[in-house]
């Protein structure tokens, strides 16, 4: 125990001897979570419609003030008038604007008739997200034009309500969970695995060879090292991320203290992982070349930034065996749904099993020879 402390403090003297180290594996997250957290997910506001209006009736008049209704109070869209429908279409086409709703001629009379008439919208469906949001503002606006006046005492409509069981969750503390894990995944790559090789390739651990210390002693010494350099990441970014994304989760004892055990479970299952895929490495370039590997393989498949089972089955399959995808449930479950022990004690189990099996793994293929 005295020597595998002695490789501990060793390489915890060398982390905190150099802060920036630590600086670096969380900029990028916080960036991420900073940036990205306010550029996705919020409501579309202020777009460009254009109006074109060849009927003028009583009843484009009401379809004219529900738009103003919109750009006073929700904001998803203003409205241009347009004269002629082409210069519209054109113009949503070179992005001037981004949809053009037409009113048809005669579309109060048939409205009057009961003759089912329709009002035409282009949009630039290059643009996905804008162009549904325009689209789904549209379709409410048209089904409140369909909701007759005066409503029948007795209803036989079928309606739909909805109750959500949490507050309203922005991308900001949507991505949360998903920067504290790249953070750790960043510590861990950095402060475990390219360090572990730079040691291997500047002669570090032929110095090792020439003392009493065994393999094992070697091995958990420098892995738990590398984990509590990955913990101290993970809460480090846990605090700044929550006191960023306005989430009073840490001043709560229970739930911090679920969050350290998932904190410290990460860091077992990641340093394990990287220690695992580098015990047999000897050039620095390789680690630094399976960064962005690794970190499209794992990170992005995890649910972080999409639901998993959207996915397509084979790729479903190694979100299964993916330990970020453990530990973006772990954190969602605590940070944004407050689900307790329950809800986090299979990602607890998984990414303990999984840290202690790669580093047992791993164990025997560790060079205790030159």
């Amino acid at each position: 125990m005295i020597r595998m402390f002695a490789i501990f403090e060793r390489e915890m003297r060398r982390f905190f001897r150099s802060p920036s180290l630590l600086i670096m594996s969380m900029m990028m997250p916080v960036m991420q979570l900073i940036i990205m957290g306010n550029a996705f997910g919020g409501k579309i506001v202020g777009t460009h419609v254009a109006v074109v209006d060849y009927d003028h009736g009583p009843q484009a008049v009401k379809v004219r003030e529900a738009f103003a209704a919109v750009a006073v109070n929700i904001k998803t869209f203003t409205t241009v008038e347009y004269t002629n429908e082409v210069q519209a279409r054109e113009d949503v086409r070179t992005g001037k604007i981004d949809a053009a709703v037409i009113i048809p001629a005669q579309y109060s009379r048939r409205v009057y008739a009961g003759e089912q008439p329709k009002l035409g919208i282009v949009v630039d469906n290059s643009d996905l997200f804008t162009s549904a949001s325009v689209e789904s503002e549209m379709q409410l606006l048209v089904e409140s034009l369909n909701t007759a006046t005066v409503q029948s005492r007795l209803s036989s409509a079928i309606a739909l309500q909805v109750v959500e069981l949490y507050p309203y969750v922005n991308y900001l503390k949507f991505l949360l969970p998903a920067s504290i894990a790249l953070a750790m995944y960043i510590s861990v790559m950095i402060g475990g695995g390219i360090l572990y090789i730079d040691d291997k390739a500047r002669g570090v651990h032929e110095g090792y060879l020439v003392t009493p210390i065994t393999k094992i002693e070697l091995v958990f010494g420098m892995n738990l090292a590398g984990s509590m350099k990955a913990a101290l990441s993970g809460i480090s970014l846990t605090v700044i991320g929550s006191l960023i994304a306005g989430l009073g989760v840490i001043f709560r004892p229970m739930a911090a203290l679920q969050m350290l055990c998932l904190i410290l479970a990460c860091s077992i299952a990641f340093n394990g992982m990287m220690f695992l895929l580098m015990v047999r490495v000897d050039d620095p370039l390789v680690p630094r070349a399976m960064f962005g590997v690794l970190n499209t393989l794992l990170f992005y498949p995890s649910g972080a930034m999409y639901p998993t089972v959207a996915f397509p089955k084979w790729l479903q399959v190694l979100t299964v065996i993916d330990p970020f995808t453990y530990v973006i449930h772990g954190f969602k479950a605590v940070i944004l749904k407050d689900g307790g022990w329950i809800a986090i004690r299979g990602d607890l189990a998984f990414l303990t099993i999984f840290g202690i099996g790669t580093l047992l793994i791993a164990t025997p293929l560790f060079k205790r020879t030159l």
